[in-house]
């Protein structure tokens, strides 16, 4: 490829934090992974002990940790190019076009090839609880695997064009740009890397995780317990939504608007499947009982959430991609100077992100299997609400910037954020 020699225009708005937050975070949140690793499989699982539960340097690498990555990416790049499915264009790009996507999650789950290859490595006796005492080398291979990933998507996006940069990560400040992420959509031949990163190895790979979470307390309690069938379920229904419901993922924030760099590289590789997972590792170390009615409660409760969750995204979906479709063409609307429309009706003139809302009720859901006696397995939901509520202020700013008037009209017909009354 020739090098782009023309000059670039840099954006001036900066995120978490500016410069200084990329070069805090990601030192930090790697470290805080293993932190909570380490808590999570400690007697006590309190995030405020002193001096905290480290694992000593040679608990760190494992040689049985990288093939097991490998081995994990390798497959799910075998099953992303899979021929079955159909492929569907994302929205249109700074330039005009649209890209395309192969759209083969819900495929996948109806031949039920993972459940077929996790069935399988069971009936083959394969130890699956093994997973709780490798966690962490698996961790610190993941982590340095986005790091290397990240490295190669910032020092490539420089032979990019123009208009396929990302706004947000083309500030000309080397440590921001790497953690924002230079290139909205870097692709090798046709395999979009961040449209694999969002759905596959980490978010198929905390199911797999949460799995072996429930295999190792069968191994030491003969039967697994409620309270993780619960969180397993419950996860296990959240993954196979995402997967079933591929296509929305293409008209997300992560897709359209952020760059591919260490930010989203991280965060779909090693901060979900191994912070998501926690509740399950927790259980392992510290089993819950649970009553038929706390059990009943909790059930209901996730089941709202997903509820939300589900109506409302596929509303956003479907009125992003077809506006004139029946189920949506009756909504009421707010005309914007760009000729979108705003929705100011339906799940969406209920509260601006109702779909914020339905992830914070199944994130609660699926941290009270764990009791009330520890922070730790309410640290998906702390932070989750905090990441939420970021983003946003991340979209209504851009939306602000993007729409005026027309959004300050939407604002003040639709005046609560997140929940009802409350945000």
């Amino acid at each position: 490829m020739k090098s782009n020699k023309r000059a670039l225009s840099h954006s001036t708005e900066r995120e978490f934090g500016g410069a200084l937050g990329a070069t805090l975070i990601p030192v930090f949140l790697p470290l805080t992974v293993l932190y909570l690793l380490s808590v999570c499989r400690s007697p006590g699982a309190s995030v405020l002990q002193w001096p905290p539960p480290l694992p000593p340097t040679a608990h760190l690498l494992d040689p049985v940790a990288p093939v097991i990555i490998a081995v994990w990416v390798a497959l799910q790049g075998f099953l992303y190019l899979l021929p079955v499915g159909k492929v569907s264009e994302g929205l249109v790009l700074r330039d005009g076009t649209k890209l395309r996507y192969p759209i083969n999650g819900k495929e996948q789950q109806v031949c039920h090839v993972h459940g077929v290859l996790l069935g399988l490595c069971l009936w083959l006796g394969m130890p699956l609880g093994y997973l709780f005492d490798l966690i962490i080398p698996l961790a610190v291979c993941a982590i340095a695997t986005s790091y290397l990933l990240a490295l190669y998507l910032y020092i490539r996006s420089f032979w990019a064009p123009n208009h396929a940069l990302a706004l947000g990560g083309n500030t000309g400040n080397p440590l921001y740009d790497f953690f924002m992420g230079r290139e909205l959509n870097p692709r090798i031949g046709r395999f979009d890397l961040k449209y694999f990163c969002e759905l596959r190895p980490g978010l198929i790979g905390w199911v797999v995780l949460n799995l072996g979470m429930l295999m190792k307390e069968v191994e030491l309690r003969d039967s697994p317990s409620l309270a993780m069938l619960l969180v397993n379920g419950f996860q296990l229904l959240y993954v196979s939504d995402a997967l079933w419901n591929e296509e929305a993922v293409l008209t997300t924030m992560d897709i359209v608007h952020d760059g591919f760099g260490f930010m989203l590289a991280f965060g779909d590789l090693a901060w979900v499947p191994f912070t998501y997972s926690l509740q399950a590792m927790f259980l392992v170390v510290h089993p819950q009982t649970l009553s038929p009615l706390a059990a009943t409660g909790i059930v209901l409760l996730n089941g709202i959430g997903y509820y939300i969750f589900r109506k409302s995204n596929s509303q956003k979906n479907q009125f992003r991609r077809n506006p004139t479709h029946p189920s949506v063409a009756n909504l009421e609307t707010i005309a914007t100077a760009t000729g979108k429309r705003l929705l100011v009706s339906g799940w969406w003139g209920f509260v601006r992100h109702p779909n914020y809302l339905g992830d914070i009720l199944m994130a609660l859901a699926w941290s009270l299997p764990c009791g009330v006696s520890h922070l730790l397995p309410y640290f998906y939901l702390i932070y989750f609400t905090v990441l939420l509520v970021h983003r946003e202020d991340r979209d209504a700013r851009q939306c602000r910037a993007k729409y005026g008037l027309a959004w300050d009209t939407y604002c003040r017909r639709v005046p609560y954020r997140i929940i009802p009354y409350v945000y």
